[in-house]
């Protein structure tokens, strides 16, 4: 049982995973169908909302955390940056590079909040020992796998395919989707996104501890970035009454999953798994979600897999065991110094106990001049002075008879 209870954060992160690719999947059918990306988020966080208010309301009523007002501001600015801002400016950023590019560039999430993590001093790191270089090198190889996932193909691994299934994005170059300046503009924007959801993520392990009612911190998460990206959505598409309509299609399927499954699901396993094993833990297995949508493609959409994929995939798995290798071996010498520590601190505790009780049966066996009686252990003592025994500074003790 105990086994299980450990191995519940790395399951948790895995299935976060699997529903970001599929959020991958449904994200980019319903934009290539005409749907705006600002009107996207709005609807998929008003789904989220919706789908976690009665838990919020009902579950974790007997568990009533105060919500202050300082509190309160501090949830509504993680949302407008770690949300709203980053989740429309990854929206935009896809106009401007290839669906292969903002893949590739999101998998540099856990490099991103490794550093701000370090800088900000909620990560510590010691290159003096095996897991703090266990850490950092593990970071460089995800990082680095996931952009030679994406990025470099080499020969087919599928030979029976048509080359042309694998170009469907424009994942060949530059200039089959758009100019020198927009790539760069894009580049800018997704970097820009990334930095924000990786802040996001630090501060999580935060504000989870001043309202450690996670549903509840997630469902207000969720209503004012709904709130915060409708204003946007208002601004952008003024005037423009049919980009809001919904109907029975892929535009529709993907809002609710991106809503209630990724938006609500993922984001409260997040924050469960970043309040048992911190922010990097939780941004580590980022990269798994690229290995997954592609396999997915591979078998939905026919595209091809190449050997620059198998070769990306190989250091994304190795660089994410080493890191959490390193982060195992960090928690067990913390678990195991915090253990030396409080034994040494109750050894303490119990022999100044010890000689204080000595003190007090001394004392109080030297008042008696008269027979009394004394407790030890349990265990009632007659004391009394004896002539020899006083003659020689000494005092008799008598133990009553056993029954």
């Amino acid at each position: 049982m105990k086994a299980i209870e450990t191995q519940k954060p790395y399951i948790a992160m895995l299935l976060v995973q699997l529903i970001y690719a599929g959020m991958a999947l449904f994200s980019k059918a319903a934009i290539s169908s005409g749907m705006s990306s600002f009107v996207f988020v709005t609807y998929r966080q008003a789904f989220a909302t919706l789908a976690l208010a009665p838990f919020a309301l009902f579950i974790q009523s007997e568990k009533d955390v105060p919500l202050s007002k300082k509190v309160l501001l501090k949830i509504f600015f993680i949302s407008s940056f770690g949300l709203s801002l980053s989740l429309n400016l990854y929206g935009v950023a896809i106009n401007y590079t290839t669906a292969t590019f903002a893949a590739a560039a999101t998998n540099a999430i856990p490099a991103i909040t490794f550093t701000l993590a370090v800088l900000l001093r909620t990560e510590r790191v010691s290159i003096r020992k095996v897991h703090g270089v266990a850490k950092v090198v593990g970071s460089a190889l995800g990082v680095s796998g996931a952009l030679v996932f994406a990025l470099v193909k080499g020969p087919a691994l599928v030979n029976n395919l048509q080359s042309s299934s694998a170009n469907r994005d424009g994942g060949d170059g530059i200039k089959e989707c758009c100019s020198k300046g927009e790539w760069v503009k894009g580049s800018l924007i997704m970097i820009l996104a990334n930095v924000l959801w990786s802040l996001w993520i630090i501060f999580q392990g935060r504000i989870v501890k001043q309202y450690p009612a996670k549903i509840r911190l997630t469902t207000l998460q969720c209503l004012f970035s709904c709130l915060q990206s409708a204003v946007a959505a208002i601004v952008v598409k003024r005037g423009e009454d049919s980009a809001w309509k919904l109907g029975w299609n892929i535009q529709l399927y993907s809002v609710a999953y991106c809503g209630v499954v990724v938006t609500g699901l993922t984001y409260w396993l997040q924050l469960w798994a970043i309040q048992r094993k911190g922010p990097v833990f939780a941004a580590m297995f980022t990269p798994l979600a690229l290995i997954v949508a592609a396999i997915f493609s591979a078998i939905v959409w026919k595209e091809v897999l190449y050997l620059g994929n198998l070769g990306g995939a190989v250091l994304l798995v190795g660089g994410l065991y080493l890191v959490l290798w390193g982060k195992n071996k960090e928690e067990k010498q913390q678990t195991k110094f915090n253990g030396k520590i409080s034994n040494g601190e109750e050894a303490q505790t119990a022999g100044d106990e010890n000689a204080e009780d000595s003190k007090d049966e001394t004392a109080t066996a030297h008042e008696c001049n008269t027979p009394c009686q004394l407790k030890h252990d349990g265990v009632e003592v007659a004391i009394h002075n004896s002539s020899p025994s006083q003659q020689q500074g000494h005092i008799a003790v008598t133990l009553p008879p056993l029954n």
